[in-house]
């Protein structure tokens, strides 16, 4: 996993193996080529978030058996896309982010003061 780097530069750390997350499901938010949609924020979701992203069309809590995944429930840590994130962000919605489990692609999307901004812990 070295080889992944998070927004601080420093190695990608684990974002959630309970909901197991990222796009390669691992539980890390580690962008590969294969993954355009860029899930590379680890987030902490409330249900002010998940009732966002289902009004804009990404419906994240209702669970879809037939592919493994039983929703999000506030307090759940998810890998997010990018761009979501930065949708959120021009909402007021953007969840909390984990400075240290969001890959470095993430600043494609969003300054690091943003995040900074928004970093669990964060009082500002």
């Amino acid at each position: 996993m070295t080889d992944h780097r998070n927004v601080l530069g420093t190695p990608l750390e684990i974002c959630s193996l309970d909901p197991l997350t990222g796009f390669t499901r691992e539980g890390s938010c580690k962008v590969t080529a294969e993954d355009v949609g860029v899930h590379g924020v680890c987030v902490v979701v409330s249900k002010e978030f998940l009732d966002f992203s289902k009004r804009v069309g990404n419906d994240l809590s209702t669970p879809m058996p037939l592919y493994g995944f039983e929703g999000l429930k506030p307090g759940d840590r998810w890998c997010l896309c990018a761009s979501r994130w930065r949708e959120a962000l021009e909402h007021g919605m953007a969840p909390p982010v984990d400075l240290m489990a969001t890959h470095e692609s993430a600043l494609d999307y969003a300054t690091l003061e943003d995040l900074l901004l928004h970093s669990i812990g964060s009082t500002t």
